[in-house]
């Protein structure tokens, strides 16, 4: 879908543009298709940016990096990209790798405005340097806990990896749970085969079993198998990180693909903005765009308007986070804090609970806003 970004140096530059650092998962161990879609947003609203003037004439240049879901990677790439003079960074998915990346942000005064990681302690202390698009663990991840609750799901099992990410998505889900009288059930994939997760939710009658867990594996590995054993027919899988979000999920697992419900950060319906960025985003990925394609547009449709507003300054644009208005695909985006939340946060991120539909699975179906 796209050339892999030029090695360090080696780009064809612009003295007089605006540079705007991308930091994404291009390369395996990272999640690349997540990688893509966020990298066929940034670009397409470059392209839109320019052929709109520019900022303040001068052209707007995106500067990518990849990441490969590597959080020491992330850092240096931070370092590059401050040393070769980018205004602001953007992007990157993974949380963990989007936490280094903000540290090293923080530490070298860069502005960078994170388009879809949500663990909510971006950073470790409050920041002014950071904002966030996307919405953090804490919210997303009650409502699907809520949404689990209305289904009549209150025996849930996780199979999780060791990551902050799956132990922190954990605590959020049993602490909800628990206060409602449900129950988690966590089962150590780093110990387990998928059969021996089949097993165990028999044993503790086990209603919904949620993948916090890499993909394609062994996620695909555990759908497969829960699927495949006759005594789970009745039992829900569900997958709150979003695994089923990208056409990759339902080509590898076809029919079972489907009624897998996941977190995406997309409106009931799409303004006319947002309509008009889904075609043109459509065209440039060959496929429907994931939510996480919307979020790269709108982190570079916020950047270009606050270098429009408050010129190149790295300070002057850190500063202007309180009093961004931009209108973005999925509704207005405002920055204020958040308890809780060590960065500049978008408060109103609209969260849906969503599936592949079983008699169609490249149709999504909305279960649950939040």
């Amino acid at each position: 879908m796209h050339t892999p970004p030029s090695p360090p140096g080696a780009e064809r530059t612009d003295e007089s543009a605006v540079r705007i650092g991308a930091l994404v998962p291009l390369t395996r161990p990272g999640w690349v298709a997540a990688g893509q879609h966020l990298l066929a947003g940034l670009e397409l609203a470059v392209r839109e940016a320019n052929d709109a003037g520019g900022i303040l004439g001068r052209p707007l240049e995106l500067v990518v990096r990849d990441t490969a879901a590597d959080p020491q990677r992330a850092a240096a790439a931070v370092d590059e990209l401050a040393r070769l003079g980018v205004a602001a960074l953007a992007g990157e998915y993974h949380s963990v790798v989007a936490r280094a990346a903000a540290a090293r942000a923080d530490a070298l005064g860069l502005p960078f405005l994170c388009s879809s990681a949500v663990l909510d302690e971006l950073t470790e202390q409050p920041t002014e340097w950071v904002a966030r698009l996307s919405p953090p663990q804490s919210r997303g991840w009650q409502v699907y806990a809520d949404f689990l609750l209305g289904t009549g799901h209150n025996r849930i099992a996780v199979a999780a990896q060791p990551s902050v990410y799956w132990a922190t998505g954990t605590r959020i889900l049993r602490d909800h749970l628990a206060s409602r009288g449900g129950t988690v059930l966590e089962l150590d994939m780093s110990a387990l085969t998928p059969t021996a997760v089949c097993d165990a939710l028999v044993d503790h009658r086990v209603t919904a079993l949620l993948l916090l867990v890499g993909h394609p594996e062994p996620a695909v590995s555990i759908v497969t198998s829960v699927r495949r054993d006759q005594r789970l027919a009745e039992i829900m899988i569900g997958a709150p990180a979003g695994q089923p979000e990208f056409a990759e999920w339902a080509t590898m697992l076809g029919d079972d693909s489907a009624a897998i419900p996941f977190l995406r950060y997309l409106p009931e319906h799409l303004a006319p903005l947002g309509a008009r960025v889904e075609t043109a985003l459509r065209e440039r990925l060959a496929e429907a765009p994931s939510f996480v394609a919307f979020e790269g547009y709108d982190t570079v449709a916020v950047l270009a308007e606050v270098l429009r507003s408050h010129g190149t300054d790295r300070a002057r644009t850190a500063a202007s986070w309180p009093r961004v208005a931009v209108e973005g695909t999925r509704g207005q985006i405002r920055f204020s804090r958040m308890p809780g939340i060590s960065v500049w946060q978008w408060a109103r991120t609209p969260i849906q609970v969503v599936d592949r539909d079983p008699t169609d699975p490249d149709r999504f179906r909305i279960l649950h806003a939040g």
